[in-house]
Protein backbone atom coordinates (compact mmCIF):
# COMPACT_ATOMS: atom_id res chain seq x y z
CA UNK A 1 0.00 0.00 0.00
CA UNK A 2 2.88 2.32 0.81
CA UNK A 3 4.50 1.96 -2.40
CA UNK A 4 1.43 2.58 -3.98
CA UNK A 5 0.54 6.22 -2.54
CA UNK A 6 4.46 6.73 -3.26
CA UNK A 7 4.45 5.64 -6.79
CA UNK A 8 1.48 8.13 -7.24
CA UNK A 9 2.84 11.19 -5.27
CA UNK A 10 5.97 10.27 -7.81
CA UNK A 11 3.58 10.81 -10.86
CA UNK A 12 2.08 13.63 -9.28
CA UNK A 13 5.17 15.26 -8.70
CA UNK A 14 5.61 15.59 -12.72
CA UNK A 15 1.91 17.78 -12.61
CA UNK A 16 3.43 20.69 -10.40
CA UNK A 17 5.74 22.14 -13.21
CA UNK A 18 3.35 22.21 -15.56
CA UNK A 19 0.57 23.12 -13.24
CA UNK A 20 3.19 26.33 -12.16
CA UNK A 21 3.67 27.41 -15.09
CA UNK A 22 0.22 27.19 -17.00
CA UNK A 23 -1.43 28.76 -13.99
CA UNK A 24 1.31 31.18 -14.16
CA UNK A 25 0.63 31.87 -17.84
CA UNK A 26 -2.75 31.13 -17.27
CA UNK A 27 -3.57 34.02 -15.11
CA UNK A 28 -1.77 36.34 -17.48
CA UNK A 29 -4.11 35.24 -20.59
CA UNK A 30 -7.15 35.72 -18.22
CA UNK A 31 -6.22 38.98 -17.34
CA UNK A 32 -6.07 40.24 -21.07
CA UNK A 33 -9.52 37.94 -21.61
CA UNK A 34 -10.82 39.69 -19.16
CA UNK A 35 -9.80 43.57 -20.01
CA UNK A 36 -10.90 43.29 -22.83
CA UNK A 37 -14.51 41.97 -21.93
CA UNK A 38 -14.39 44.88 -19.50
CA UNK A 39 -13.67 47.20 -21.85
CA UNK A 40 -16.01 46.03 -24.83
CA UNK A 41 -19.22 46.33 -21.86
CA UNK A 42 -18.37 49.93 -21.19
CA UNK A 43 -17.91 50.64 -25.12
CA UNK A 44 -21.55 48.98 -25.34
CA UNK A 45 -19.87 46.53 -27.85
CA UNK A 46 -20.53 43.39 -26.44
CA UNK A 47 -21.53 41.99 -29.59
CA UNK A 48 -17.84 41.29 -30.40
CA UNK A 49 -17.50 39.46 -27.09
CA UNK A 50 -18.23 36.07 -29.74
CA UNK A 51 -14.52 37.23 -30.96
CA UNK A 52 -13.40 36.98 -27.99
CA UNK A 53 -14.02 33.72 -27.20
CA UNK A 54 -13.39 32.69 -30.54
CA UNK A 55 -10.16 33.85 -30.29
CA UNK A 56 -9.36 31.97 -27.08
CA UNK A 57 -10.67 28.30 -28.48
CA UNK A 58 -8.69 29.05 -31.58
CA UNK A 59 -5.68 30.36 -29.52
CA UNK A 60 -5.83 26.98 -26.85
CA UNK A 61 -6.68 24.97 -30.49
CA UNK A 62 -3.17 25.90 -32.23
CA UNK A 63 -1.49 25.68 -28.48
CA UNK A 64 -2.60 21.71 -28.76
CA UNK A 65 -1.27 21.35 -32.41
CA UNK A 66 1.62 22.84 -31.62
CA UNK A 67 2.93 20.74 -28.60
CA UNK A 68 1.67 18.05 -31.17
CA UNK A 69 4.12 18.58 -33.62
CA UNK A 70 7.02 19.48 -31.17
CA UNK A 71 6.14 15.67 -29.35
CA UNK A 72 5.66 14.32 -33.08
CA UNK A 73 9.71 16.33 -33.72
CA UNK A 74 11.03 14.31 -30.73
CA UNK A 75 9.33 10.67 -31.61
CA UNK A 76 11.02 11.03 -35.14
CA UNK A 77 14.77 12.42 -33.85
CA UNK A 78 14.43 9.50 -31.45
CA UNK A 79 13.87 7.19 -34.35
CA UNK A 80 16.78 8.57 -36.02
CA UNK A 81 19.40 8.45 -33.20
CA UNK A 82 19.68 9.05 -29.41
CA UNK A 83 22.41 11.48 -30.76
CA UNK A 84 19.99 13.94 -32.53
CA UNK A 85 16.85 13.38 -29.92
CA UNK A 86 19.19 14.78 -27.11
CA UNK A 87 20.69 17.69 -29.32
CA UNK A 88 16.66 18.17 -30.06
CA UNK A 89 15.49 18.26 -26.60
CA UNK A 90 18.13 20.03 -25.03
CA UNK A 91 17.63 22.96 -28.56
CA UNK A 92 14.06 23.18 -26.91
CA UNK A 93 15.55 23.32 -23.41
CA UNK A 94 17.31 26.28 -24.19
CA UNK A 95 14.65 27.62 -26.07
CA UNK A 96 11.91 27.77 -23.14
CA UNK A 97 14.92 28.96 -20.48
CA UNK A 98 14.87 31.85 -22.96
CA UNK A 99 11.38 32.60 -23.73
CA UNK A 100 9.99 32.19 -20.13
CA UNK A 101 13.29 34.12 -18.56
CA UNK A 102 12.17 37.12 -20.82
CA UNK A 103 8.43 36.41 -19.97
CA UNK A 104 9.18 36.16 -16.27
CA UNK A 105 11.22 39.60 -16.33
CA UNK A 106 9.21 41.88 -19.32
CA UNK A 107 5.50 40.60 -17.30
CA UNK A 108 7.21 42.20 -14.28
CA UNK A 109 8.20 45.26 -15.68
CA UNK A 110 4.95 46.77 -17.84
CA UNK A 111 2.69 44.35 -15.44
CA UNK A 112 1.53 48.03 -13.77
CA UNK A 113 1.08 49.40 -17.52
CA UNK A 114 -0.72 46.09 -19.16
CA UNK A 115 -4.65 47.19 -18.71
CA UNK A 116 -3.65 50.90 -20.30
CA UNK A 117 -1.89 49.46 -23.36
CA UNK A 118 -4.78 46.42 -23.66
CA UNK A 119 -7.34 49.17 -23.44
CA UNK A 120 -5.19 51.45 -25.91
CA UNK A 121 -5.22 48.24 -28.41
CA UNK A 122 -8.75 47.75 -28.21
CA UNK A 123 -9.58 51.51 -28.90
CA UNK A 124 -7.38 51.26 -31.64
CA UNK A 125 -9.33 48.24 -33.20
CA UNK A 126 -12.55 49.34 -32.53
CA UNK A 127 -12.20 52.56 -34.54
CA UNK A 128 -11.78 50.32 -37.06
CA UNK A 129 -15.63 49.00 -37.82
CA UNK A 130 -15.67 46.45 -40.56
CA UNK A 131 -12.41 44.43 -39.00
CA UNK A 132 -13.18 45.00 -35.09
CA UNK A 133 -13.91 41.59 -34.64
CA UNK A 134 -11.10 40.35 -36.57
CA UNK A 135 -8.91 42.89 -34.27
CA UNK A 136 -10.59 41.36 -31.04
CA UNK A 137 -9.96 38.09 -32.31
CA UNK A 138 -6.22 38.62 -32.96
CA UNK A 139 -5.27 40.46 -29.93
CA UNK A 140 -6.82 37.61 -27.95
CA UNK A 141 -5.59 35.03 -30.27
CA UNK A 142 -2.03 35.71 -30.21
CA UNK A 143 -2.19 36.34 -25.86
CA UNK A 144 -3.14 32.96 -25.88
CA UNK A 145 -0.83 31.09 -28.22
CA UNK A 146 2.24 33.37 -26.86
CA UNK A 147 1.25 31.63 -23.30
CA UNK A 148 0.22 28.03 -24.72
CA UNK A 149 3.46 28.22 -26.42
CA UNK A 150 6.15 29.08 -23.44
CA UNK A 151 4.44 26.09 -21.87
CA UNK A 152 4.65 23.83 -24.57
CA UNK A 153 8.26 25.03 -25.29
CA UNK A 154 8.83 23.85 -21.28
CA UNK A 155 7.12 20.55 -21.65
CA UNK A 156 8.97 19.61 -24.29
CA UNK A 157 12.34 20.51 -23.27
CA UNK A 158 12.03 18.55 -19.62
CA UNK A 159 10.47 15.91 -21.98
CA UNK A 160 7.41 15.84 -19.74
CA UNK A 161 4.75 13.50 -22.05
CA UNK A 162 2.21 11.53 -20.20
CA UNK A 163 -0.91 11.68 -18.37
CA UNK A 164 0.37 13.62 -15.73
CA UNK A 165 2.17 16.50 -16.78
CA UNK A 166 -0.96 16.78 -19.45
CA UNK A 167 -3.64 17.23 -16.23
CA UNK A 168 -1.01 19.61 -14.73
CA UNK A 169 -1.53 21.72 -17.59
CA UNK A 170 -4.98 20.95 -18.01
CA UNK A 171 -5.31 21.81 -14.06
CA UNK A 172 -3.62 24.92 -14.34
CA UNK A 173 -5.33 26.54 -17.12
CA UNK A 174 -8.92 25.50 -15.10
CA UNK A 175 -7.82 27.26 -11.74
CA UNK A 176 -6.29 30.42 -14.16
CA UNK A 177 -9.96 30.75 -15.56
CA UNK A 178 -11.21 30.46 -12.23
CA UNK A 179 -9.20 33.29 -11.31
CA UNK A 180 -10.66 35.23 -14.19
CA UNK A 181 -13.86 34.87 -13.60
CA UNK A 182 -13.41 35.52 -9.79
CA UNK A 183 -11.75 38.83 -10.74
CA UNK A 184 -14.30 40.38 -13.29
CA UNK A 185 -17.16 37.92 -13.18
CA UNK A 186 -17.79 38.66 -9.58
CA UNK A 187 -15.53 41.33 -8.61
CA UNK A 188 -13.37 39.39 -6.03
CA UNK A 189 -10.43 41.34 -5.15
CA UNK A 190 -7.17 39.39 -5.28
CA UNK A 191 -3.75 40.68 -4.47
CA UNK A 192 -1.81 39.53 -7.71
CA UNK A 193 1.10 41.27 -7.15
CA UNK A 194 1.76 38.81 -4.48
CA UNK A 195 0.24 36.03 -6.76
CA UNK A 196 2.65 37.15 -9.57
CA UNK A 197 5.66 37.34 -6.94
CA UNK A 198 5.20 34.08 -5.38
CA UNK A 199 4.76 31.96 -9.14
CA UNK A 200 7.89 34.25 -10.48
CA UNK A 201 10.13 32.85 -7.90
CA UNK A 202 9.11 29.14 -8.19
CA UNK A 203 8.99 29.97 -12.47
CA UNK A 204 12.60 31.00 -11.17
CA UNK A 205 13.50 27.90 -10.00
CA UNK A 206 12.00 25.62 -12.18
CA UNK A 207 13.61 27.15 -15.20
CA UNK A 208 17.03 27.71 -13.47
CA UNK A 209 16.70 23.48 -12.93
CA UNK A 210 15.97 23.61 -16.92
CA UNK A 211 19.44 25.02 -17.48
CA UNK A 212 20.91 21.47 -15.56
CA UNK A 213 18.51 19.29 -17.71
CA UNK A 214 19.78 21.19 -20.84
CA UNK A 215 23.34 20.53 -20.10
CA UNK A 216 22.62 17.26 -19.24
CA UNK A 217 20.84 16.44 -22.78
CA UNK A 218 23.67 18.55 -24.59
CA UNK A 219 26.27 16.58 -22.94
CA UNK A 220 24.10 13.36 -23.49
CA UNK A 221 24.25 13.64 -27.54
CA UNK A 222 27.52 14.56 -27.56
CA UNK A 223 28.89 11.33 -26.12
CA UNK A 224 26.30 9.81 -28.21
CA UNK A 225 28.36 11.08 -31.05
CA UNK A 226 31.67 10.45 -29.45
CA UNK A 227 30.90 6.49 -29.52
CA UNK A 228 30.31 6.58 -33.51
CA UNK A 229 33.87 5.81 -33.82
CA UNK A 230 37.40 6.43 -32.54
CA UNK A 231 37.93 9.59 -34.71
CA UNK A 232 34.84 11.18 -32.59
CA UNK A 233 36.02 10.36 -29.29
CA UNK A 234 38.44 13.44 -28.98
CA UNK A 235 34.83 15.09 -28.96
CA UNK A 236 34.84 14.30 -25.40
CA UNK A 237 37.95 16.07 -24.13
CA UNK A 238 37.07 16.10 -20.46
CA UNK A 239 37.80 12.13 -20.58
CA UNK A 240 41.12 12.95 -21.49
CA UNK A 241 42.52 15.74 -20.04
CA UNK A 242 40.25 17.60 -16.64
CA UNK A 243 37.98 15.32 -15.08
CA UNK A 244 39.28 12.54 -12.56
CA UNK A 245 38.73 9.00 -14.94
CA UNK A 246 35.81 8.01 -12.08
CA UNK A 247 34.62 11.63 -12.10
CA UNK A 248 34.32 12.54 -15.95
CA UNK A 249 31.96 13.30 -17.98
CA UNK A 250 31.56 14.14 -21.64
CA UNK A 251 31.89 17.99 -22.05
CA UNK A 252 30.86 18.41 -18.46
CA UNK A 253 33.85 18.91 -16.43
CA UNK A 254 34.51 17.14 -13.37
CA UNK A 255 31.84 15.59 -11.27
CA UNK A 256 30.44 18.16 -8.02
CA UNK A 257 28.38 15.97 -6.43
CA UNK A 258 27.64 12.32 -6.47
CA UNK A 259 24.01 11.06 -4.34
CA UNK A 260 23.28 8.45 -6.34
CA UNK A 261 23.01 6.24 -2.96
CA UNK A 262 21.95 8.72 -0.83
CA UNK A 263 19.23 10.55 -3.27
CA UNK A 264 18.76 8.83 -6.28
CA UNK A 265 16.88 11.27 -8.53
CA UNK A 266 14.30 8.19 -9.93
CA UNK A 267 13.50 7.83 -6.01
CA UNK A 268 11.27 9.42 -3.85
CA UNK A 269 11.83 12.16 -3.00
CA UNK A 270 15.33 12.74 -5.11
CA UNK A 271 12.34 12.39 -8.49
CA UNK A 272 10.42 15.52 -7.00
CA UNK A 273 13.14 17.87 -6.47
CA UNK A 274 14.35 16.67 -10.34
CA UNK A 275 10.85 17.14 -11.62
CA UNK A 276 10.20 20.55 -9.71
CA UNK A 277 14.51 22.00 -9.77
CA UNK A 278 16.39 19.44 -11.91
CA UNK A 279 17.82 18.51 -9.80
CA UNK A 280 20.08 15.59 -10.59
CA UNK A 281 22.33 12.89 -8.03
CA UNK A 282 25.34 13.41 -10.64
CA UNK A 283 26.45 16.90 -10.56
CA UNK A 284 29.13 18.10 -13.03
CA UNK A 285 31.08 21.33 -12.67
CA UNK A 286 29.80 23.06 -16.22
CA UNK A 287 25.95 22.06 -14.74
CA UNK A 288 26.97 23.93 -11.55
CA UNK A 289 28.48 27.02 -12.67
CA UNK A 290 25.70 27.70 -15.07
CA UNK A 291 22.57 26.94 -12.59
CA UNK A 292 24.92 29.45 -10.51
CA UNK A 293 24.77 32.40 -12.93
CA UNK A 294 21.71 31.46 -14.31
CA UNK A 295 20.44 32.00 -11.02
CA UNK A 296 21.84 35.10 -9.57
CA UNK A 297 21.97 37.16 -13.15
CA UNK A 298 17.81 36.34 -14.16
CA UNK A 299 16.88 36.20 -10.65
CA UNK A 300 18.79 40.01 -9.64
CA UNK A 301 17.00 41.33 -12.75
CA UNK A 302 13.40 39.86 -11.69
CA UNK A 303 13.89 41.14 -8.38
CA UNK A 304 14.83 44.47 -9.37
CA UNK A 305 11.71 44.66 -12.04
CA UNK A 306 9.55 43.54 -8.75
CA UNK A 307 11.29 46.71 -6.93
CA UNK A 308 10.64 48.96 -10.10
CA UNK A 309 14.40 49.46 -10.89
CA UNK A 310 16.56 48.58 -13.73
CA UNK A 311 20.22 47.03 -13.80
CA UNK A 312 21.29 49.93 -16.60
CA UNK A 313 19.65 52.12 -15.49
CA UNK A 314 21.30 52.02 -12.18
CA UNK A 315 24.81 51.71 -13.23
CA UNK A 316 24.10 54.72 -15.32
CA UNK A 317 23.03 56.61 -12.56
CA UNK A 318 26.22 55.49 -10.46
CA UNK A 319 28.78 56.70 -13.40
CA UNK A 320 27.24 59.81 -13.55
CA UNK A 321 28.12 60.34 -9.58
Amino acid sequence: MFDVLLELVMDLSSAIPTFVITLREGVEAALVIGIVLAYLNKANRRNLRGWVWGGVAVGLAASGMIGALFGWMVEQAGAAGSSIEQFLEASFSVLAIACLSWMLIWMTRNARSLKQDVEGAIGSVLKQDAQAGWGIFGLVFFAVVREGFETVLFITGKFQQGLFPAIGAISGIGVAALIGILLFRWGIRLNLRKFFMVMGVLLLLIVSGLVVTALGHFDAGMSALASVDRKSASICFFYERFAKPQDRDCVLGGMVWNFSKVLPAEQFPGSILSTLFGYTDRLYLVQAVAYVVFLFTVGSLYFQSLLGRSWFSLRRTSKQN
